[in-house]
């Protein structure tokens, strides 16, 4: 009875060793199938890793890992590549994203600090993970359903036209033009800039409708068309889908890994044309979990079911207004990308709340 007592503990202590040896085997499958694009064989593995087991022991654990799916033989090797299944293993054991170096963040910090705007910032922002991931870069405009009317501008063009400016408080501004079918009394105008200023500014975007669904009925009959075009044309911007937009950025990043797809990259470079598609990519903005990986068939886009997806959101104050991130093959280097995009949504964070 003592001796299966005191067996249980060290049966516990292999099989949890068997285990975190399989685990450093596909780990190291999958660092070298990233470095080389070419299936792994057991040889390799024990040249290239310090594993402390023998090419046998590697090539049962090898096909253990195969038999529970993290692995497969391609029809042309004898090595093994990861599957959907073995990449996520590997992802969800890096339990903390590495930093980036002090000259990569130096780069990255005077490469956006010198954007002049929020268009300049998603800009560079799109260019810049583009460059260090060596994959498709993609950055959502902050979201105007998480953000505040900094103030509003009513600006005459000339006797009958006039430009409204929201500007918000990420630094987005929305324009419109109103075309008014009297002549513009630039007194009245600057009443009711006046008078909207009060109502709207500093105040959630989604809360400016009921704001100013009455000021037409505050100021006097002869002036009530006017009032009523600036209101009109504030509530379909206020109102209107502007939370879609998106910028794209090194969709030629591709082409240089069109092997590693398993059919051609056209149906990915098409679902990539879409501005559904990349809303859909990036999600909803949550608090969550601010770094998302969905790898391979995770991927309910058709089309991107052969792509793996690093998506993080930004935030302005600490309130996540919008997500980027990169899309690429599955067999992505996924240590870079996730260190990338996390710094890079950091930096435009710092952007936003020192604007």
């Amino acid at each position: 009875m003592l001796r299966q007592i005191a067996s249980k503990p060290v049966e516990y202590v292999e099989a949890q060793m068997l285990e975190e040896r399989r685990l450093a085997v596909l780990q190291a499958i999958v660092s070298d199938y990233v470095a080389t694009h070419e299936a792994v064989g057991s040889k390799a593995l024990v040249d290239r890793h310090q594993l402390g087991v023998s090419p046998a022991t590697i090539r049962n654990d090898m096909a253990a890992l195969e038999e529970e799916g993290y692995i497969t033989a391609p029809h042309t090797s004898a090595g093994r590549i990861p599957t959907d299944l073995g990449y996520r293993m590997f992802v969800d054991q890096i339990s903390q994203v590495k930093p980036l170096s002090a000259a990569e963040r130096k780069g990255i910090d005077r490469f956006l600090s010198d954007a002049v705007d929020l268009d300049d910032i998603m800009t560079r922002t799109v260019r810049l993970l583009a460059q260090l991931t060596k994959q498709v870069a993609v950055v959502q405009y902050p979201s105007l359903s998480r953000s505040q009317v900094r103030r509003i501008e009513l600006i005459p063009l000339n006797e009958h036209r006039l430009m409204i400016m929201l500007i918000v408080d990420s630094g987005r501004v929305e324009q419109r033009i109103v075309e008014c079918s009297v002549p513009i009394d630039e007194v009245l105008l600057a009443d009711l800039r006046a008078r909207l200023s009060v109502a709207i500014s500093d105040q959630p975007f989604s809360s400016v409708p009921q704001r100013i669904e009455d000021l037409e009925q505050s100021f006097n009959t002869e002036n009530r068309p006017l009032v009523r075009a600036v209101i009109v044309e504030i509530l379909e911007t206020v109102t209107a889908k502007l939370d879609e937009r998106v910028v794209l950025g090194g969709a030629s990043n591709l082409a240089r890994y069109n092997e590693d797809f398993p059919m051609t990259i056209q149906p990915v470079l098409e679902a990539l044309e879409e501005q559904v598609v990349l809303l859909r990519l990036l999600g909803e903005v949550g608090t969550e979990t601010k770094l998302s990986v969905r790898i391979g068939h995770e991927n309910q886009v058709e089309g991107l079911n052969s792509t793996s997806i690093v998506t993080s959101h930004y935030a302005k104050e600490s309130t996540p207004v919008a997500s980027l991130g990169v899309i690429g093959p599955t067999n992505m280097d996924y240590v870079n990308s996730m260190s990338t995009v996390q710094a890079v949504a950091q930096y435009v964070s710092r952007f936003l709340s020192d604007e």
